[in-house]
């Protein structure tokens, strides 16, 4: 990889850490008890899925493309499958519901920096075209929007759960479509896009985080906020 401006790695490091304390403090929120330790795991689960990827990434793990099935997807997976644990148990559910729903959407202001940092690795020939606002990529809407949504859709402001719901699915419909063609950037056997300069950024630190835990927090966020908006029938339990 080459030689990468430290301005872009710590705005994305800056990113990271942000993402990190809407987690948690959405986890304390939701776990007001002294006696409650979720917190504290989540918070402990967080940084050590950020060391062992990042040690991974620096010692070139993920470098070997021709490897079945491919290592940065295994690693991918296994942040989802966190997510879906949470969502197939009670307990998991109970405890979505008790995180607060402008926490859950302010988070995406972060996506704000991403593409700008994915953009100025576009720049150093890291990342396609494609993958930035240059390109098809229009995940920046869903940051930019992320303080409207939070005061006038969720907020003290004013609320609508049909908006706020709508605007989670098109937020999430956006990420789906960046990440559908980031994946088919990378140069693995099955790489359909960006041939000229492939999505290889996100095998190296610190950008090893954005598929292993950015993304997959801003999904989780997404997920949480829908189903809030779709099962609470309290008005006051979907927005605390």
């Amino acid at each position: 990889m080459g030689e990468i401006p430290l301005y872009v790695s710590l705005t994305f490091i800056a990113v990271v850490i942000a993402t990190f304390g809407f987690l948690v403090y959405a986890a304390r929120v939701a776990s007001p008890g002294e006696k409650d330790f979720s917190p504290t795991v989540i918070g402990t689960y967080i940084i050590v899925l950020l060391f062992v990827t990042a040690l991974l990434s620096y010692n070139g793990y993920y470098l070997n493309f021709n490897e079945r099935p491919p290592r940065l997807i295994i690693s991918i997976l296994v942040v989802v499958a966190s997510i879906v644990v949470i969502f197939s148990t009670k307990a998991g559910r109970s405890y979505v519901q008790k995180m607060p729903l402008t926490t859950l959407t302010y988070i995406h202001i972060i996506r704000v920096p991403v593409e700008i940092v994915l953009w100025w690795l576009y720049k150093e020939g890291q990342v396609g075209v494609l993958l930035t606002f240059e390109g098809i990529n229009y995940d920046i809407v869903s940051g930019i929007t992320a303080p409207f949504a939070g005061l006038f859709l969720v907020g003290m402001r004013s609320k609508s759960k049909f908006g706020a719901l709508a605007w989670n699915v098109i937020a999430l419909g956006l990420l789906v479509s960046i990440v559908y063609h980031a994946v088919l950037s990378t140069p693995y056997p099955f790489q359909k896009f960006g041939f000229e300069q492939p999505n290889v950024a996100v095998f190296h630190f610190p950008y090893i985080w954005l598929p292993t835990f950015v993304v997959p927090a801003v999904l989780f966020c997404h997920i949480a906020s829908i189903y809030k908006l779709i099962t609470s029938k309290d008005e006051e339990e979907v927005y605390e």
